[in-house]
């Protein structure tokens, strides 16, 4: 029998960070392979940082998925140490060194031809910036609000995971789209006749699905910090960076 989804509990903080994936990844093997998948889930926040730089999208996805590639040689990674700081700022703060020192390089290099190649919609990813476009705003924001996006979209597949898992893959699509609605805002009647049990029934699936969303959401934040302390911290600037509409 597949595990319930409500009784499923949360693995460990700090058990797998980004932070450990990256130092795993400096001895290549299974590491490299952990390192490009993680490339893969935060690749927006990346991308949109280096169009608020001014760059063109065919010149963004080649620097993009330069970086990628540099991210994954080994010795890009030299002197990397989780104590420097949150994953967050460690990205953002490679990328713009990537982005002064290598420009030119990276321009006059063909599209694909870096070592290794990170699959992302370039054209979805455009169709989400012009979706999100809130005004102008500083490459740091836009980056920093791009990242608190992925967050969210990340620990929802956990969440996802989680649920077919259990085999009640129907079951987290039906309450999906209200996660994050405002209490007022949920039709208890029609999740209930989705669901197809009572309203009562449907209150206690809605709690228990936004209760594990936030505990995957922390989770989701807690793998790109290395401490209980940075948690906290990271949490709170991420919140704030998601209420700020």
């Amino acid at each position: 029998m597949p595990a319930s989804a409500e009784s499923s509990s949360p693995r460990p903080l700090f058990l797998t960070t980004r932070w450990s994936v990256v130092l795993a990844a400096r001895t290549g093997g299974d590491g490299e392979h952990a390192l490009e998948t993680l490339c893969r889930t935060y690749w927006y926040p990346l991308y949109a940082f280096v169009r608020s730089r001014g760059h063109p999208p065919a010149d963004a996805q080649d620097l993009t998925q330069e970086f990628f590639a540099r991210l994954l040689s080994r010795n890009y990674l030299d002197g990397v140490a989780p104590e420097r700081g949150r994953f967050r700022t460690f990205l953002r703060m490679a990328l713009q060194r990537f982005l002064a020192n290598e420009w030119d390089r990276a321009r006059a290099q063909k599209r694909g031809g870096g070592c290794v190649h990170v699959p992302f919609d370039a054209g979805l990813a455009e169709r989400r910036l012009s979706d999100e476009r809130e005004g102008p705003l500083p490459p740091d924001r836009i980056y920093d609000r791009r990242w608190a996006l992925a967050l969210l979209d990340d620990a929802a597949a956990r969440l996802e995971a989680e649920y077919a898992a259990a085999g009640k893959s129907a079951e987290f699509l039906a309450l999906k789209p209200h996660l994050t609605a405002g209490r007022g805002e949920i039709p208890y009647a029609d999740v209930a006749a989705a669901l197809q049990t009572s309203g009562g029934a449907a209150r206690v699936a809605i709690h228990r699905l936004r209760r594990r969303f936030r505990e995957s959401f922390r989770q989701a934040v807690a793998d790109t910090v290395s401490s209980p302390e940075e948690l906290e911290t990271e949490m709170r600037e991420v919140l704030a960076v998601l209420g700020n509409r």
